[in-house]
């Protein structure tokens, strides 16, 4: 009998360990779908209370080729905008995979010189845009005598946003497979080929994460832009031109107090810009996926 009692109570106490131990993954998915829960519905309530608020003062007046005090119009900044993007991005994207390539495929050891770009990007990633829109005009716009110019706010936007293309890429190399790197070389292709080749196309999807977050980030940036492209109101003709992009259209809609109707149409038009940059970047990651799938 106490051998039956004591398996019994063995028995018991096997079956109320397993209880206790699922507490834990209970409450831990309570904690995270509450934090995606107030996530989304964060999310959800900016989009409405812009939309609401946005819509109903979108008209074609605000879609005109010349700004004017009375239309007021967006499609220069609009343009400004795009430029501003493509500018910047064709000086931060090369530097910013290239040197993730190096750091990841060239470099084995943590040396000084290695321990001070990481130090460098991680600084730069959290320095606030401020102080990035007090250097860009210190350098570009006063000690090189650029002025208040697209080339001066595209410099400094590459600068922002350099650190994030970096990181991202080189956290999306290092997530590839090390048996790819080894086939690779097994069949005789050297190091340049299979990094082009081989490593790149399927770190495609993470580098374009960090293309696309650094999309959003000179899209939507205003304190930097201000010091260094300025605020005039025409498309710019030239790099040296001064010229507003979208945010920086809405914030001096909105700090005059004269448009706040105009500037909330100009949030929808700036949040549909940034939703339709992302969506175009997934669809055509996935594409590249698939691409690699079938090869």
């Amino acid at each position: 009998m106490n051998v039956q009692g004591t398996g019994m109570a063995g028995i018991l106490k096997n079956i109320r360990k397993p209880a206790r131990k699922r507490k834990k993954p209970v409450l831990l998915r309570v904690l995270v779908w509450g934090c995606a829960g107030i996530t989304v519905f964060t999310l959800l309530s900016l989009i409405i209370y812009i939309l609401v608020k946005g819509v109903p003062a979108l008209s074609p007046e605000l879609f005109a080729w010349e700004y004017t005090s009375k239309n007021v119009s967006m499609l220069p900044a609009i343009i400004n905008t795009v430029i501003m993007t493509v500018f910047s991005l064709l000086i931060s994207m090369p530097l910013g995979i290239f040197t993730a390539i190096y750091l990841t495929e060239y470099v084995k050891k943590e040396t000084l010189f290695i321990k001070i770009i990481r130090i460098a990007a991680e600084t730069l990633s959290g320095i606030p845009s401020i102080v990035y829109g007090l250097f860009g005009y210190l350098f570009f716009s006063i000690f090189l005598n650029w002025g208040y110019s697209m080339l001066s706010g595209a410099f400094t936007m590459a600068i922002m946003t350099l650190p994030l293309i970096m990181r991202t890429t080189e956290e999306a190399i290092l997530a590839v497979p090390d048996m790819y790197r080894e086939g690779s070389y097994g069949l005789g292709a050297g190091r340049l080929r299979t990094t082009f080749t081989i490593i790149l196309p399927s770190a495609m999807p993470g580098i374009l994460s960090g293309v696309v977050l650094a999309t959003g980030r000179v899209v939507g940036e205003t304190a930097a832009l201000i010091f260094t492209a300025g605020t005039a109101t025409q498309i710019a003709v030239n790099p040296f031109s001064s010229a507003r992009t979208l945010a920086v259209h809405m914030y001096s809609l909105a700090s005059e107090g004269l448009h706040i109707e105009q500037a909330y149409a100009t949030a929808v038009v700036l949040l549909f810009l940034v939703l339709l940059i992302n969506f175009a970047s997934s669809h055509f990651a996935k594409k590249l996926h698939k691409g690699e799938n079938k090869a």
